[in-house]
């Protein structure tokens, strides 16, 4: 049997707040800890000009210890 231990997931967001926002939501879900996040500011340019921003959004979930897992994890990700 395979046990889920941690997952990396990656989002973008429209605006900082938008990102602090959604980190502190994910931290609030108890059925994981939330071992690492980060939000970084990106910007997408075309012969010197700016066409497009965003924050990327990281985050680390663990799910389970690894030298001993005693949960079973189902994930769905749905739109």
């Amino acid at each position: 049997m395979a046990h889920l231990i941690k997952t990396t997931e990656v989002y973008r967001v429209e605006t900082e707040d938008e990102a602090k926002k959604f980190i502190e939501e994910q931290k609030q879900n108890d059925s994981y800890e939330m071992i690492k996040y980060s939000s970084e500011y990106k910007i997408k340019k075309a012969k010197g000009e700016i066409e497009d921003e965003w924050f990327r959004v990281t985050l680390v979930k663990s799910f389970d210890d690894e030298k001993s897992p005693i949960g079973s994890v189902k994930i769905s990700y749905e739109d």
